[in-house]
């Protein structure tokens, strides 16, 4: 199965793109991962998306399209796959519909979690992280035993500077005028399903199982 998972910050999408990953047993890319892989991997296209990430530049609509084509080119590929942060403009829509086609293959589904802009808000404004072990913890929803004080490690919890309430409100603008096109470019083909994430983790995993006809095994 090749499917791609949509969102704004907050709904959960790499949380839920792990799981459905191991449960479909497809390999789970990442834009990030990638990234990182190619340029590991000193591949021609990881040559040009180093250049700018040492530089601290975004990497180009068209670098990030060559990481993602020899990407699911790969043999793990041939099963299909689950993509996480990509496509995210139209260019990169109508790339991934070049590549697909150069493998003879199709997008199965889009998956769109959705969630009220209030409860991305809430979600993301009350998240704190370890400074020590990355653990991440929830003010209203998962809060430590101690406050400010890591369960795990004992380390120091702190809010990230794009979780504040004015960041995230321009994350989600951002968000909405860029990502609205390519929603409307796989509705239009009849792949788009609507998942809430609002709920627990389970529920929205199975939500988006559901979507996809399957149950959890």
């Amino acid at each position: 199965m090749r499917l791609l998972i949509l969102g704004p910050p907050g709904v959960g999408k790499g949380t839920q793109a792990k799981r459905v990953s191991v449960e479909l047993g497809v390999p789970h890319i990442a834009t990030g991962d990638i990234l990182r892989e190619a340029v590991r991997n000193g591949t021609e296209t990881g040559k040009k998306a180093k250049a700018f990430m040492d530089s601290g530049a975004l990497v180009p609509d068209a670098v990030v399209i060559g990481v993602f084509a020899e990407r699911v080119a790969q043999a793990d590929c041939r099963a299909g796959f689950l993509l996480d942060g990509f496509p995210r403009t139209l260019e990169q829509c109508t790339a991934l519909d070049g590549c697909l086609t150069d493998l003879r293959a199709g997008l199965d589904s889009a998956i769109n979690l959705t969630a009220p802009r209030a409860a991305i808000v809430e979600r993301l404004e009350g998240r704190r992280l370890c400074r020590g072990c990355d653990a991440s913890y929830h003010m209203k929803y998962l809060p430590p035993k101690r406050a400010g004080v890591c369960d795990r490690c004992g380390g120091q919890l702190y809010q990230r500077d794009d979780d504040h309430a004015a960041t995230i409100v321009n994350r989600l603008d951002v968000y909405e005028k860029q990502t609205a096109p390519v929603i409307d470019f796989y509705r239009s083909k009849k792949v788009l399903k609507d998942v809430s994430s609002e709920g627990d983790v389970n529920a929205v995993f199975n939500g988006i199982l559901a979507a996809l006809g399957r149950a959890a095994k």
